[in-house]
């Protein structure tokens, strides 16, 4: 087994990470910017969990019960400090921190090309990357520098390996609960994704966490494509809500690029959790169906 640093620890990936990693015998370091003081301490908001990612769930390593076998240590890539100590007698690293709201460039680009320069030090066997689908064809700055650092990656002379996901679950709903108090929802619902359980996303990265470094993987994407609008329909159904939800059109080529598909990979639907499945076990409701809500989205 191998000895497994986690960045971006107390995050939504890194939270569903941590388990995963233990049950499979590895020897586990989290590091975080802000890293539990205790083991009962809940992991909060990471340094950035980005659209595969979004605010963190209840659980995480911090209450698995297994927390004596992870060692926490502080990592903070904004100000590159602890890199050295973190990668300390590490055979591979899950570089799951990013910063989605914050200093991406700084976080994601000149934080990972610090982090390999240091891993390829300390012998790292395998670097293992969690990216997005269709960073390449969405022109939106944050997607620009997960992949400024997908390719310092593929550069570097760590063995690595690649994973693109689509948006978690937990993200679709953290866009979402930002228009849930108002009595309009103005939302772009034309646009297309293709909503992932976390859990698969973390279960596919630890089936590559070894020392064999794997490359670019196929990329992984929840069960179906949807409209953000039929999302949020389900959505509304799922939260017992009656709003009116009404098409917002975005002009530029981001938008552009979510409406033409470019943020899913419909021939790699390999998830099983469908979106109505993740609001009934999020919401404690009955069946949750797309067309069985509170009137159409205009």
């Amino acid at each position: 087994m191998a000895r497994v640093l986690v960045t971006g620890a107390t995050g939504t990936l890194g939270s569903a990470l941590g388990p995963r990693l233990l049950a499979d015998g590895h020897t586990v370091r989290a590091a975080s910017r802000s890293p539990p003081n205790s083991s009962s301490d809940s992991p909060g908001v990471s340094e950035g969990s980005g659209e595969t990612g979004g605010t963190d769930e209840a659980g995480g390593i911090g209450e698995t019960g297994e927390t004596d076998h992870v060692e926490w240590i502080e990592l903070d890539l904004l100000e590159g400090t602890g890199i050295e100590s973190v990668l300390a007698n590490i055979d591979v690293v899950v570089h799951a921190a990013t910063a989605p709201t914050g200093d991406s460039e700084a976080v994601d680009v000149h934080g990972t090309e610090r982090l390999l320069d240091a891993a390829e030090d300390a012998g790292v066997s395998n670097f293992v990357y969690p990216s997005i689908v269709g960073i390449e064809e969405i022109p939106y700055s944050y997607y620009e520098h997960k992949l400024a650092a997908e390719r310092a990656v593929e550069s570097s002379e760590v063995p690595h390996t690649v994973l693109r996901a689509t948006q978690f679950h937990s993200f679709i709903e953290e866009l979402l609960g930002m228009v849930a108090k108002s009595p309009v929802w103005p939302l772009p619902t034309k646009f297309r994704t293709q909503p992932i359980a976390v859990e698969e996303v973390a279960d596919a990265l630890v089936e590559h966490a070894t020392p064999d470094a794997s490359g670019r993987l196929e990329s992984v994407g929840g069960p179906e494509v949807r409209s953000l609008g039929e999302l949020a329909r389900a959505y509304r159904e799922a939260r017992g809500l009656r709003r009116a939800i009404v098409r917002l059109p975005l002009p530029g080529g981001v938008a552009k690029a979510f409406r033409a598909g470019h943020a899913t990979c419909p021939d790699r639907a390999v998830g099983t959790v469908t979106w109505e499945e993740w609001l009934t076990e999020r919401y404690g409701t009955g069946d949750v169906t797309a067309s069985n809500t509170a009137g159409p989205a205009v």
